[in-house]
């Protein structure tokens, strides 16, 4: 008998060992936002589920991210076989052949769940090219006591000249508040998805209709005036360090009395496990330009994405299959609360009434992203789609090399209009490179 059961064993331990050494290995690359994080935590859900893939996760800041995925793809390198990118590079690399179109993520994924704006813009020609992880648009979040306690109520429809109100009288600084927080970082998807939006809703633009740069426009000097305003006389010191993640940490720990960001950050500003002020947010619009009818809405999602390098396809089509579907929304909801889920990406979640109960930013996040208009983001014409930002190659050195003006305008080291005289430059000679400007 005892010998029965040792070859049992061996028997059990060898084929173990065979599916080990079977196993294909993904490797992963992804951003450092708090969802993604999560998802690793939950990788032995996947792994009890596809036990002959094993996942290898590269996990950086946003800018370098950016940076090494752009490099890899662009040359071919294959390093990864799964990428985390946003709407804005899925339909430029799947022109280029870049990326491989989703066509295997199983018979019960539905794909015809994801919301219709956010599916096409990682679509092309009818084909996705990249599923969503999360999807989001822009929104204001605030201290419900604080400003009750500036004797002040937030508007169904607020403006720019009411944030600069109320983040001055909601301003403590004795007591480490800070009327306002906003992105500072450079980058063109850190200070540079902010001010974009926010030069849309005072009436900017990015580009004429010959695609000459806008940054000597009155409208974009309202925008950088404003922007530099709010953050010298009402924000946190080093502003010009922070992005999303830092920005976010500041509001969790008290110290914010409005932010304009992400919709995404809605559910982490409103964990008590994350979020020290959990109790006392509230969620409003974007803001406006007095007498202007844009909110800046952007449209922005991360998306999972598997370049034409893969030698792993199916496998990585199998994780990404995993990581976006409603399975993993209800697995999300089982493990750390539906109000936790990653949004924005699907109808169904938005039709749930547990979640539309426990999630009170759910209708403004859904509001805002249908809101969106990426075909005509300017009340402006404009010869681009986007949002916060513009649907061509060059965008990404442009956002980059003007981001970093603007943010060391806010460190002080040049004055706004100088950083917009220098970012006027900068996108000229960039258009006129791209052959946009004659």
């Amino acid at each position: 008998m005892s010998v029965t059961i040792r070859g049992l064993v061996s028997a059990g331990f060898m084929a173990a060992l065979s599916v080990a050494a079977s196993a294909e290995t993904i490797t992963v690359a992804t951003v450092n936002n708090g969802d993604m994080i999560r998802m690793q935590g939950l990788m032995s859900e996947f792994k009890a589920l596809h036990p002959d893939i094993d996942v290898e996760w590269v996990t950086l800041e946003e800018n370098v991210l950016r940076q090494r995925v752009t490099t890899d793809i662009a040359t071919q390198g294959g390093q990864y076989d799964v990428l985390t990118i946003g709407n804005y590079e899925v339909p430029i690399w799947a022109k280029q052949g870049w990326l491989l179109p989703l066509e295997k993520l199983g018979d019960d994924y539905d794909a015809a769940d994801i919301l219709p704006a956010v599916a096409a813009s990682v679509s092309l020609d009818g084909k996705l090219y990249a599923v969503p992880f999360y999807a989001e648009s822009s929104m204001l979040m605030y201290r419900t006591d604080l400003i009750e306690k500036a004797g002040l109520k937030m508007p169904e429809n607020p403006t720019w000249e009411f944030v600069r109100e109320a983040a001055e009288k909601m301003t403590d600084k004795g007591a480490g508040v800070f009327g306002i927080c906003l992105r500072g970082k450079a980058g063109w998807g850190e200070n540079m998805a902010l001010l974009p939006a926010m030069s849309n809703s005072m009436g900017a633009r990015m580009f004429d209709m010959d695609w000459k740069p806008q940054f000597d426009s009155p409208e974009w000097k309202k925008t950088i005036d404003t922007y530099l305003d709010l953050m010298t006389n009402f924000g946190p010191p080093g502003a010009s360090s922070n992005g999303f993640n830092e920005t976010l940490a500041l509001f969790q720990t008290g110290k914010c009395g409005m932010w304009i960001d992400a919709t995404v950050a809605s559910s982490f500003i409103s964990n008590p496990k994350d979020s020290t002020v959990a109790d006392k947010v509230g969620f409003a619009k974007s803001p406006s330009g007095e007498g202007i009818d844009n909110h800046g809405n952007w449209l922005w999602s991360w998306n999972l994405a598997i370049p034409k390098t893969s030698k792993k396809a199916d496998a990585a089509q199998a994780f990404v299959a995993w990581a976006t579907s409603k399975a993993y929304l209800d697995l999300v909801a089982k493990k750390v609360g539906i109000a936790n889920v990653p949004p924005g990406t699907r109808t169904s979640l938005y039709e749930n009434p547990e979640y539309l109960k426990a999630a009170p930013f759910a209708k403004v996040t859904l509001d805002a992203i249908m809101a969106a208009n990426t075909q005509k983001p300017s009340v402006q014409d404009v010869p681009y789609t986007g949002g916060q930002f513009v649907a061509i190659p060059e965008y990404q050195a442009i956002g980059t090399a003007v981001g970093q003006q603007f943010s060391a305008a806010l460190a002080g080291s040049v004055t706004g209009d100088a950083a917009r005289a220098t970012a006027q430059q900068l996108a000229t000679r960039e258009m006129t490179r791209g052959g946009y400007i004659k």
